[in-house]
Protein backbone atom coordinates (compact mmCIF):
# COMPACT_ATOMS: atom_id res chain seq x y z
CA UNK A 1 0.00 0.00 0.00
CA UNK A 2 1.23 3.29 -1.15
CA UNK A 3 2.06 6.04 1.88
CA UNK A 4 0.70 9.04 2.24
CA UNK A 5 2.87 11.71 0.16
CA UNK A 6 4.53 14.79 1.32
CA UNK A 7 3.05 18.23 0.06
CA UNK A 8 5.53 20.32 -2.13
CA UNK A 9 5.56 24.09 -1.84
CA UNK A 10 7.49 24.13 -4.99
CA UNK A 11 8.07 27.62 -6.58
CA UNK A 12 10.42 27.02 -9.68
CA UNK A 13 11.30 30.75 -11.52
CA UNK A 14 9.97 29.94 -15.28
CA UNK A 15 10.45 34.33 -16.40
CA UNK A 16 8.03 36.77 -15.89
CA UNK A 17 5.23 35.07 -18.44
CA UNK A 18 4.97 32.05 -16.06
CA UNK A 19 2.44 31.98 -13.44
CA UNK A 20 2.78 28.60 -11.65
CA UNK A 21 -0.76 27.17 -10.18
CA UNK A 22 0.98 24.01 -9.16
CA UNK A 23 3.10 25.21 -6.43
CA UNK A 24 0.53 23.41 -4.03
CA UNK A 25 0.45 19.94 -5.84
CA UNK A 26 0.64 16.94 -3.70
CA UNK A 27 2.96 14.13 -4.54
CA UNK A 28 2.27 10.90 -3.05
CA UNK A 29 5.58 8.80 -2.32
CA UNK A 30 5.27 4.69 -3.77
CA UNK A 31 5.97 2.35 -0.31
CA UNK A 32 9.70 0.86 -0.97
CA UNK A 33 8.27 -2.12 -3.08
CA UNK A 34 6.27 -0.35 -5.44
CA UNK A 35 9.92 1.71 -5.46
CA UNK A 36 11.81 -1.81 -6.39
CA UNK A 37 9.01 -2.55 -8.73
CA UNK A 38 9.17 0.22 -11.21
CA UNK A 39 12.95 0.05 -10.80
CA UNK A 40 12.37 -3.42 -12.64
CA UNK A 41 9.85 -2.28 -15.20
CA UNK A 42 11.17 1.35 -15.96
CA UNK A 43 14.20 0.66 -17.10
CA UNK A 44 15.44 -0.08 -20.82
CA UNK A 45 18.43 -2.58 -21.67
CA UNK A 46 21.41 -0.83 -23.99
CA UNK A 47 20.55 -2.87 -27.16
CA UNK A 48 16.76 -1.40 -26.60
CA UNK A 49 18.17 2.37 -26.67
CA UNK A 50 20.61 1.54 -29.77
CA UNK A 51 17.63 0.20 -31.69
CA UNK A 52 15.47 3.64 -30.43
CA UNK A 53 18.06 5.63 -31.38
CA UNK A 54 18.59 4.15 -34.76
CA UNK A 55 14.48 3.92 -35.66
CA UNK A 56 14.12 7.80 -34.16
CA UNK A 57 16.64 8.90 -36.17
CA UNK A 58 15.18 7.25 -39.33
CA UNK A 59 11.84 8.49 -38.41
CA UNK A 60 12.90 12.18 -37.89
CA UNK A 61 14.92 12.10 -41.23
CA UNK A 62 12.08 10.35 -43.41
CA UNK A 63 10.94 12.65 -46.66
CA UNK A 64 7.64 13.69 -44.75
CA UNK A 65 9.77 14.94 -41.67
CA UNK A 66 13.31 16.00 -42.72
CA UNK A 67 12.14 19.80 -43.95
CA UNK A 68 11.91 20.13 -39.84
CA UNK A 69 15.32 18.98 -39.17
CA UNK A 70 17.34 22.85 -39.88
CA UNK A 71 14.60 24.13 -37.70
CA UNK A 72 15.18 21.70 -35.02
CA UNK A 73 19.06 22.35 -34.87
CA UNK A 74 19.07 25.71 -34.54
CA UNK A 75 16.69 25.52 -31.28
CA UNK A 76 19.14 23.13 -29.96
CA UNK A 77 21.80 25.36 -30.87
CA UNK A 78 19.99 28.48 -29.35
CA UNK A 79 19.40 26.33 -26.39
CA UNK A 80 23.10 25.73 -25.99
CA UNK A 81 23.82 28.94 -25.93
CA UNK A 82 21.25 30.55 -23.62
CA UNK A 83 19.19 27.90 -22.11
CA UNK A 84 15.62 29.13 -21.40
CA UNK A 85 13.85 27.49 -18.86
CA UNK A 86 10.63 29.16 -18.77
CA UNK A 87 7.78 26.91 -20.50
CA UNK A 88 7.14 28.32 -24.17
CA UNK A 89 4.33 30.02 -25.31
CA UNK A 90 2.03 27.32 -27.46
CA UNK A 91 1.20 30.54 -29.97
CA UNK A 92 4.99 30.37 -30.93
CA UNK A 93 5.06 27.12 -31.68
CA UNK A 94 7.01 26.38 -35.36
CA UNK A 95 5.77 25.21 -38.22
CA UNK A 96 8.47 23.08 -39.37
CA UNK A 97 8.53 20.47 -37.45
CA UNK A 98 5.26 21.59 -37.09
CA UNK A 99 3.99 22.01 -33.56
CA UNK A 100 7.54 22.12 -32.39
CA UNK A 101 7.53 24.75 -29.45
CA UNK A 102 10.69 24.18 -27.44
CA UNK A 103 13.05 21.83 -25.33
CA UNK A 104 12.13 20.72 -21.89
CA UNK A 105 14.73 21.45 -19.01
CA UNK A 106 12.30 20.92 -15.96
CA UNK A 107 10.57 17.24 -16.00
CA UNK A 108 8.96 17.45 -12.93
CA UNK A 109 5.59 16.70 -12.28
CA UNK A 110 4.42 20.23 -11.63
CA UNK A 111 5.86 21.54 -14.28
CA UNK A 112 4.23 18.74 -16.21
CA UNK A 113 0.90 19.57 -15.26
CA UNK A 114 1.47 23.52 -15.87
CA UNK A 115 2.60 22.63 -19.23
CA UNK A 116 -0.51 20.73 -20.03
CA UNK A 117 -2.43 23.43 -18.55
CA UNK A 118 -0.64 25.60 -21.20
CA UNK A 119 -1.79 23.58 -24.11
CA UNK A 120 1.78 21.96 -24.31
CA UNK A 121 2.76 18.07 -24.22
CA UNK A 122 6.30 16.53 -24.21
CA UNK A 123 7.31 13.94 -26.58
CA UNK A 124 10.63 12.74 -28.11
CA UNK A 125 11.89 9.46 -29.57
CA UNK A 126 15.40 10.37 -29.15
CA UNK A 127 16.80 13.00 -27.05
CA UNK A 128 16.15 16.14 -26.74
CA UNK A 129 13.09 15.88 -25.04
CA UNK A 130 10.73 18.59 -26.37
CA UNK A 131 7.32 20.80 -25.72
CA UNK A 132 4.76 20.26 -28.59
CA UNK A 133 2.00 22.32 -29.55
CA UNK A 134 0.36 21.40 -33.04
CA UNK A 135 -1.25 23.70 -35.08
CA UNK A 136 -4.21 21.62 -35.13
CA UNK A 137 -5.43 19.60 -31.76
CA UNK A 138 -7.75 16.71 -32.30
CA UNK A 139 -10.82 16.81 -29.75
CA UNK A 140 -13.42 14.50 -28.95
CA UNK A 141 -16.59 16.53 -27.53
CA UNK A 142 -18.80 13.72 -26.28
CA UNK A 143 -22.01 14.48 -27.90
CA UNK A 144 -19.87 13.20 -31.22
CA UNK A 145 -18.98 10.25 -29.85
CA UNK A 146 -19.44 7.39 -32.36
CA UNK A 147 -19.81 4.01 -31.53
CA UNK A 148 -19.87 1.51 -34.52
CA UNK A 149 -22.12 -1.47 -34.18
CA UNK A 150 -19.56 -3.99 -34.12
CA UNK A 151 -17.72 -2.16 -30.81
CA UNK A 152 -21.28 -2.33 -29.11
CA UNK A 153 -22.33 -5.91 -29.39
CA UNK A 154 -18.72 -6.79 -28.87
CA UNK A 155 -19.26 -4.80 -25.15
CA UNK A 156 -22.34 -6.58 -24.87
CA UNK A 157 -20.90 -10.40 -24.77
CA UNK A 158 -19.67 -10.01 -21.29
CA UNK A 159 -15.64 -11.14 -22.34
CA UNK A 160 -13.98 -8.09 -20.78
CA UNK A 161 -14.46 -6.34 -17.20
CA UNK A 162 -12.89 -2.61 -17.31
CA UNK A 163 -11.66 -0.66 -14.21
CA UNK A 164 -9.39 2.51 -13.62
CA UNK A 165 -6.37 3.21 -11.87
CA UNK A 166 -5.52 -0.46 -11.02
CA UNK A 167 -2.29 -1.15 -12.64
CA UNK A 168 -0.21 2.29 -13.90
CA UNK A 169 2.70 0.19 -14.00
CA UNK A 170 1.81 -2.38 -16.27
CA UNK A 171 -0.36 0.06 -18.77
CA UNK A 172 2.46 2.26 -19.14
CA UNK A 173 4.46 -0.66 -19.26
CA UNK A 174 2.56 -1.98 -22.07
CA UNK A 175 2.46 1.21 -23.71
CA UNK A 176 5.95 1.24 -24.26
CA UNK A 177 6.28 -1.88 -25.44
CA UNK A 178 6.55 -3.69 -28.56
CA UNK A 179 3.36 -3.80 -31.25
CA UNK A 180 2.80 -6.67 -33.82
CA UNK A 181 3.50 -5.87 -36.94
CA UNK A 182 5.23 -2.12 -36.57
CA UNK A 183 8.86 -1.52 -35.78
CA UNK A 184 9.84 -0.50 -32.03
CA UNK A 185 9.60 2.81 -31.50
CA UNK A 186 8.21 4.80 -28.66
CA UNK A 187 8.63 7.83 -26.73
CA UNK A 188 8.04 6.42 -23.76
CA UNK A 189 11.32 5.99 -21.91
CA UNK A 190 11.95 5.13 -18.55
CA UNK A 191 12.21 8.98 -17.74
CA UNK A 192 8.67 9.54 -19.23
CA UNK A 193 7.62 6.47 -16.83
CA UNK A 194 9.35 7.66 -14.12
CA UNK A 195 7.29 11.24 -14.53
CA UNK A 196 4.18 9.85 -15.05
CA UNK A 197 3.98 7.53 -12.26
CA UNK A 198 4.63 10.26 -10.25
CA UNK A 199 1.69 12.22 -11.66
CA UNK A 200 -0.77 9.03 -10.75
CA UNK A 201 0.16 8.76 -7.23
CA UNK A 202 -0.81 12.15 -6.72
CA UNK A 203 -3.90 11.86 -8.93
CA UNK A 204 -3.70 13.86 -11.94
CA UNK A 205 -3.30 11.09 -14.39
CA UNK A 206 -5.68 8.03 -14.76
CA UNK A 207 -5.43 4.52 -16.52
CA UNK A 208 -8.19 1.79 -17.50
CA UNK A 209 -7.41 -1.37 -18.24
CA UNK A 210 -9.35 -4.39 -19.70
CA UNK A 211 -8.92 -7.22 -18.61
CA UNK A 212 -9.99 -10.86 -20.12
CA UNK A 213 -11.86 -14.03 -18.75
CA UNK A 214 -8.45 -15.19 -17.54
CA UNK A 215 -7.68 -12.28 -15.85
CA UNK A 216 -4.99 -11.06 -17.80
CA UNK A 217 -4.67 -7.38 -19.24
CA UNK A 218 -5.90 -7.61 -22.72
CA UNK A 219 -5.60 -3.56 -23.71
CA UNK A 220 -5.86 -0.30 -22.02
CA UNK A 221 -4.47 3.45 -21.72
CA UNK A 222 -3.61 6.19 -19.73
CA UNK A 223 -3.91 9.67 -19.81
CA UNK A 224 -3.32 13.12 -17.73
CA UNK A 225 -6.34 15.63 -16.08
CA UNK A 226 -6.41 19.02 -15.56
CA UNK A 227 -9.62 20.59 -14.36
CA UNK A 228 -12.08 19.24 -16.84
CA UNK A 229 -9.97 18.64 -19.54
CA UNK A 230 -8.30 15.10 -20.21
CA UNK A 231 -5.63 14.46 -22.37
CA UNK A 232 -5.09 11.00 -24.10
CA UNK A 233 -1.64 9.65 -23.74
CA UNK A 234 -0.66 6.05 -25.07
CA UNK A 235 -3.12 3.11 -25.12
CA UNK A 236 -2.78 -0.37 -26.75
CA UNK A 237 -4.38 -3.25 -27.52
CA UNK A 238 -3.43 -7.63 -26.96
CA UNK A 239 -6.63 -8.52 -28.29
CA UNK A 240 -8.92 -7.18 -31.07
CA UNK A 241 -10.84 -3.53 -30.26
CA UNK A 242 -9.99 -4.21 -26.51
CA UNK A 243 -8.27 0.13 -26.36
CA UNK A 244 -11.77 0.76 -28.27
CA UNK A 245 -13.90 -0.48 -25.51
CA UNK A 246 -11.90 0.21 -22.40
CA UNK A 247 -11.23 4.06 -24.47
CA UNK A 248 -15.36 4.03 -24.76
CA UNK A 249 -15.87 3.60 -21.42
CA UNK A 250 -13.18 5.78 -20.26
CA UNK A 251 -15.02 8.84 -22.54
CA UNK A 252 -18.45 7.62 -21.33
CA UNK A 253 -17.55 8.17 -17.27
CA UNK A 254 -15.70 11.48 -18.71
CA UNK A 255 -18.98 13.05 -20.20
CA UNK A 256 -20.93 11.52 -16.95
CA UNK A 257 -18.43 13.51 -14.76
CA UNK A 258 -18.64 16.90 -17.09
CA UNK A 259 -15.34 16.75 -18.62
CA UNK A 260 -15.21 19.47 -21.43
CA UNK A 261 -13.46 17.17 -23.90
CA UNK A 262 -10.79 14.49 -24.71
CA UNK A 263 -7.48 15.76 -26.26
CA UNK A 264 -6.15 13.32 -28.23
CA UNK A 265 -3.48 15.69 -29.96
CA UNK A 266 -2.95 14.13 -33.22
CA UNK A 267 -5.17 12.76 -35.27
CA UNK A 268 -5.07 9.29 -35.80
CA UNK A 269 -7.59 6.18 -37.44
CA UNK A 270 -9.11 5.23 -34.41
CA UNK A 271 -9.81 9.06 -32.65
CA UNK A 272 -11.10 9.74 -36.38
CA UNK A 273 -13.67 6.30 -36.19
CA UNK A 274 -14.46 7.44 -32.68
CA UNK A 275 -15.71 10.86 -33.21
CA UNK A 276 -12.55 13.15 -33.05
CA UNK A 277 -12.31 16.16 -35.20
CA UNK A 278 -9.74 18.57 -35.54
CA UNK A 279 -9.38 21.94 -34.34
CA UNK A 280 -7.02 25.11 -34.66
CA UNK A 281 -4.69 25.63 -31.81
CA UNK A 282 -6.04 29.22 -30.97
CA UNK A 283 -9.22 27.28 -30.55
CA UNK A 284 -8.12 24.45 -28.56
CA UNK A 285 -6.30 27.07 -26.35
CA UNK A 286 -9.24 28.65 -25.39
CA UNK A 287 -11.35 25.83 -25.10
CA UNK A 288 -8.71 24.56 -22.55
CA UNK A 289 -8.29 27.39 -20.75
CA UNK A 290 -12.20 27.39 -20.01
CA UNK A 291 -12.01 23.42 -19.32
CA UNK A 292 -9.39 23.58 -16.76
CA UNK A 293 -11.83 25.81 -14.70
CA UNK A 294 -14.00 23.12 -13.80
CA UNK A 295 -13.39 20.57 -10.90
CA UNK A 296 -12.80 17.41 -12.59
CA UNK A 297 -12.69 14.43 -10.72
CA UNK A 298 -10.48 13.82 -7.73
CA UNK A 299 -9.04 10.99 -6.13
CA UNK A 300 -8.76 7.29 -7.78
CA UNK A 301 -11.46 6.61 -10.21
CA UNK A 302 -13.56 3.82 -10.23
CA UNK A 303 -16.37 2.85 -12.83
CA UNK A 304 -19.87 3.42 -12.53
CA UNK A 305 -21.35 1.77 -14.99
CA UNK A 306 -21.28 -2.48 -16.77
CA UNK A 307 -20.52 -2.99 -20.27
CA UNK A 308 -23.88 -3.57 -21.26
CA UNK A 309 -24.77 -0.40 -20.35
CA UNK A 310 -22.37 1.92 -21.83
CA UNK A 311 -22.83 0.15 -25.02
CA UNK A 312 -26.30 1.62 -24.75
CA UNK A 313 -24.64 4.99 -24.85
CA UNK A 314 -26.29 7.50 -27.42
CA UNK A 315 -23.78 10.38 -27.55
CA UNK A 316 -26.34 12.64 -29.78
CA UNK A 317 -29.26 12.76 -26.90
CA UNK A 318 -27.38 13.71 -24.34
Amino acid sequence: MRGKGKIFAISHTFGDALNYRADHATFSVPAPAASVRRAELFRESPSAMAERWALGLAWALSPKRIHGIPNLVRMCFDEFLAPNHALPDPDTARDRPAGLAGIVHDFKPATILEAYRRGLYPHAHVAPLKWWSPPQRSLLFFGETHLAKRLRRQMRQGQYKITFDRDFDAVVTACAGRRSGRWHLTWITPRVMRAYAELFDAGHVHTFEVWNEKGELAGGGYGVSVGGAFSTESQFSHEPNTSKIGFTVLNWHLARWDYAFNDGKLMTPTCQDMGFREIPRAEFLTRLAQAERRPGKSGRWQVEADLATIADWQPQAA
